[in-house]
């Protein structure tokens, strides 16, 4: 996101001296994307950014995956998630495994107390607040959040959760950047007066963060030889990392609210693409909201039957009445996926009860791959088993398939 902020004090030029009041010079960091080839940010420390005095590792929890395999279309229950919880939960180590492949992963957790200090060193992290409210306290400031916020945090950015609320958090981890579409953005990367959103929407940290501390312990999780190449370290720093006294840049975390996406429709049904609202390597990320639907005098306002040629399709539906999906045993909190190799659409009965629709009332998050999807611990726990006859009113064959 080439959009510059400031905060707190920052030298008249970069790669400068730059002291405090009492003459102890500042140590400068530069955090950037792609070498030095991309979006960067200065950062200015009271103490060594690079001052650890113990590596330990982190044993990550369960990140074993299934293939779907048969391949089949998938309903998971979200909710049936962390209802017996014995104890706090946070939002780093908390985090349940629900799908996954060589590009991204997406967990669930329902946080209620703060997370310890944690950076994801593998890529970008855009997560959703189903529900809940608090703060991500981060190396660049804080960051408050609430119901519908997307946070996106970018690579290596030390932070923690600090739920005011019990939070419902769904975690999209990239193993690359997420960034606008690229179709919204200008050549110098402002956004385009197409775009369903612009600079005004994104919320940047609201005040530094300053904290002395030692021995202070920041969890890692970076790339190994771990399931799906994930591994995790605690790094044990000599200095806190909260200790930035400016920074200036164009790489940062922000939030921005689903509320805040201008929904783009059509006098005929509009496709998924002019949802989008992020993007990763070999992914995207849309949202469907409340909007006014097709006006044509025979217009079919649910989507058509489509065939996933080159994608895996992931729907979290977080509020409303999906239309699409009526009679499907879909509901808040639940995971449709379906999968490339499957044509896939409404319910047969939606088509017609949908017809003369002006408005439909719905929030969902879609997630769609490029790679295949395999189902993580919580994905299998979740599985209602019975989705995939859906559309044949759950009728199964009379006998086996030779």
């Amino acid at each position: 996101m080439a959009f510059y902020r400031e905060m707190g004090r920052v030298p008249r030029h970069r790669h400068t001296q730059f002291r405090s009041d009492d003459g102890a010079l500042y140590y400068e960091e530069l955090m950037g994307e792609e070498g030095f080839s991309s979006d960067s940010s200065l950062l200015y420390h009271t103490g060594v950014p690079s001052g650890i005095v113990d590596s330990q590792a982190w044993e990550l929890g369960d990140l074993s995956t299934v293939a779907n395999h048969p391949l089949r279309p998938i309903h998971l229950r979200l909710h049936d998630l962390f209802t017996d919880a014995s104890g706090p939960v946070d939002a780093v180590r908390g985090r349940r495994l629900v799908l996954a492949n060589g590009d991204v992963r997406i967990s669930y957790v329902v946080a209620d107390v703060a997370s310890p200090l944690y950076r994801n060193a593998i890529g970008d992290e855009c997560v959703y607040v189903e529900a809940g409210s608090g703060v991500v306290e981060t190396v660049f400031g804080a960051l408050e959040y609430g119901a519908g916020d997307y946070i996106v945090i970018p690579r290596a950015t030390t932070h923690r959760w600090v739920p005011a609320q019990k939070s419902r958090l769904y975690a999209i981890e990239a193993n690359s950047h997420i960034v606008p579409p690229r179709r919204y953005l200008s050549k110098f990367g402002q956004l385009l007066e197409h775009a369903p959103y612009c600079e005004r929407d994104l919320r940047g940290p609201s005040e530094l963060i300053v904290e002395e501390g030692a021995d202070v312990p920041v969890y890692v999780k970076h790339r190994g030889h771990g399931p799906l190449g994930i591994v995790g370290s605690i790094l044990v720093y000599d200095t806190h990392p909260f200790d930035v006294i400016g920074w200036d840049g164009c790489l940062y975390p922000f939030a921005f609210n689903i509320a805040d996406y201008m929904p783009i429709t059509g006098k005929l049904h509009q496709p998924p693409p002019v949802h989008q609202v992020f993007e990763g390597n070999n992914f995207v990320i849309c949202n469907f909201l409340p909007r006014k639907v097709d006006y044509h005098e025979l217009a079919v306002p649910v989507p058509y039957y489509h065939s996933n040629v080159d994608s895996d399709e992931v729907m979290f539906y977080v509020d409303g009445d999906y239309e699409a999906r009526k009679g499907s045993g879909i509901a808040r909190g639940s995971i449709s996926l379906h999968p490339g190799g499957h044509a896939h659409g409404p319910q047969p009965s939606a088509i017609e009860a949908s017809l003369g629709a002006e408005y439909f009332d719905e929030v969902a998050v879609m997630v769609d791959t490029f790679r295949p999807l395999e189902l993580g611990e919580a994905g299998r726990a979740t599985d209602d088993g019975m989705y995939a006859w859906a559309w044949s009113g759950g009728r199964r064959p009379m006998e086996s398939t030779p």
